[in-house]
């Protein structure tokens, strides 16, 4: 496992790897989190993934218990769209994955989580840089459980709202995921 580290260690820095320790890097982000076993390294390769990269999304936080997120977009002439306000389509990516995300790293290993619908309402024009704050609370999960007792799946609905710095809303995201046990 060292060796595994520090040969991942070096493919991050740009070092060269030896051929034969190839076949031990990771595929994909979940592999290279469960060997660093970091929300950190997470955060850092969701600020460099060219989608998020070049719509200035930022990814300000993400605790260790995968409870609580925290998104930034910055207001750029490149996010500014004809008329001068935010993208419509980059303030619904910079909430796209997280709901899904965070409910995952909370249920055991092996559950099915995928978004199954979304929509946004703008409320405002987005003129200035604009974040949003996904908390995962002991009652979702409660729920989630609950309908998986009574139907063996479960659909529950997000929603988060997208604001300015002073706290004018821009936005108002709602996400539903589905949540199914192993299959026995």
């Amino acid at each position: 496992m060292q060796e595994q580290f520090f040969c991942v260690a070096g493919a991050l820095r740009g070092e060269p790897v030896p051929f034969w320790s190839m076949a031990r890097l990771p595929r994909t982000y979940a592999d290279l989190q469960q060997i660093l076993g970091s929300t950190t390294l997470t955060r850092w390769a969701m600020n460099g993934w060219p989608p998020f990269l070049a719509s200035s999304i930022r990814v300000r936080e993400i605790s260790p218990d995968w409870r609580r997120v925290r998104v930034q977009l910055l207001r750029r002439r490149v996010t500014a769209n004809y008329v001068g306000t935010l993208y419509g389509g980059s303030l619904y990516s910079m909430t796209d994955p997280f709901w899904m995300m965070m409910v995952r790293h909370n249920l055991p290993r092996g559950w099915t989580v995928w978004d199954k619908a979304g929509e946004i309402d703008y409320i405002s024009p987005g003129r200035a840089t604009v974040g949003t704050t996904f908390e995962l609370t002991e009652e979702d999960l409660a729920e989630i459980h609950r309908q998986i007792e009574a139907t063996g799946k479960a659909l529950h609905w997000f929603a988060n709202d997208i604001v300015t710095a002073d706290g004018t809303p821009v936005a108002r995201v709602r996400k539903q995921i589905h949540v199914r046990p192993p299959r026995e």
